[in-house]
């Protein structure tokens, strides 16, 4: 299927280099998910440092603002300690972390993410999109593994239908990945002429 409209891509993918038992709910817990912010602690508010650009305050203009970082992430009760983390990696290293917005895709089946995400990062900027499941669920090879089988993994292959058609540059991020530096520098590496995509060159990506 070919994109509606032209989306640039920063993608890291995780999944060939970390495994994610660790961040992943048992099937019980996932199962009796409703609300899961009393497991997580408050963030700290993270603030702007003085060079940075003084961008909306607004959630709703700053989503379409192309002055902002943009991130995507999938959200899904099995790996919200994974997402937090990353969140929390990402406002933590970087110098502008009230210019960045974030882009969170979930499941029609999943439970109000949203109010956990509000109560541990109550600053944060975000918008919640729901994925059709049934678009790619078909489309799914029985044998592949597990860690594969989850429709929302397949998402990321749809965001210029998915995300608000104001969002033309976004850095699609696995809930597994922890960022050590500043986000804004992946931002500004430039993807010239036809590239829509970028992404890192490993040959441990074959297997995937």
């Amino acid at each position: 299927m070919f994109a509606s409209r032209l989306l640039i891509i920063f993608t890291i993918i995780s999944a060939a280099f970390f495994t994610v038992g660790s961040i992943r709910l048992v099937p019980d817990e996932k199962s009796s998910f409703k609300d899961a912010s009393q497991d997580f602690m408050e963030a700290p508010a993270y603030q702007n440092g003085p060079k940075c650009s003084v961008l909306p305050k607004n959630k709703l203009l700053l989503a379409c603002d192309p002055s902002a970082v943009h991130i995507a992430m999938t959200l899904d009760p099995a790996y919200l300690r994974g997402t937090v983390s990353a969140v929390h990696s990402i406002l933590k290293h970087t110098s502008c972390p009230e210019n960045i917005f974030f882009h969170f895709i979930a499941s029609g089946s999943s439970p109000p993410l949203a109010n956990t995400l509000s109560s541990v990062f109550p600053s944060l900027s975000f918008k919640l999109y729901t994925f059709d499941e049934t678009i790619v669920k078909n489309l799914i090879s029985s044998s592949i593994r597990q860690a594969l089988d989850n429709p929302l993994n397949y998402a990321r292959s749809y965001l210029s239908e998915i995300l608000s058609s104001c969002v033309h540059r976004v850095i699609y991020l696995d809930s597994d990945v922890i960022v050590v530096d500043d986000i804004k520098k992946l931002w500004q590496v430039s993807l010239t002429g036809s590239r829509t995509i970028g992404a890192p060159e490993s040959k441990t990506l074959e297997r995937v």
